[in-house]
């Protein structure tokens, strides 16, 4: 599977849990940071609040230990009407940690709207650009 963005992330000691891992809910920060930095590369402005996370589903592999950066590959697997869900795959000391799927919903005055052409035109060259650069 091709990914079209690929961030790594640090991780920090307060990324941490009480087991010495990084915490659960830290999977989806990192998700989330790996999805802005998609979103910066279709030219969507992420900081308009046009975007809200509607569901987000993570199958945890492995735990993430402190031990430098995770690698998160992330990629758009559908774009509906008024959301997209993404799909990414975290990546620590080489090996797969998560798969995490997220549904976001584009808002327009706070309510649900049709995405804008030009993002769904933006997503769609950014994944066959993926697709071509095998």
């Amino acid at each position: 599977m091709q990914f079209p963005v690929r961030v790594p992330i640090q991780v920090r000691f307060s990324d941490l849990d009480t087991l010495k891992h990084v915490n659960n809910a830290v999977y989806l920060t990192y998700d989330e940071v790996a999805r802005g930095h998609y979103l910066g590369r279709t030219g969507a402005a992420i900081d308009g609040g046009n975007f809200v996370m509607a569901r987000a589903e993570v199958d945890y592999v492995r735990p993430i230990l402190f031990d430098g950066t995770v690698e998160i590959a992330i990629r758009v697997e559908k774009v509906g009407n008024s959301s997209f869900r993404t799909y990414s795959e975290t990546w620590a000391s080489g090996e797969l940690a998560a798969r995490i799927k997220v549904v976001v919903v584009w808002l327009e005055d706070g309510k649900p709207a049709r995405i804008p052409d030009s993002l769904r035109e933006a997503i769609r060259a950014l994944e066959v650009e993926a697709v071509e650069g095998l």
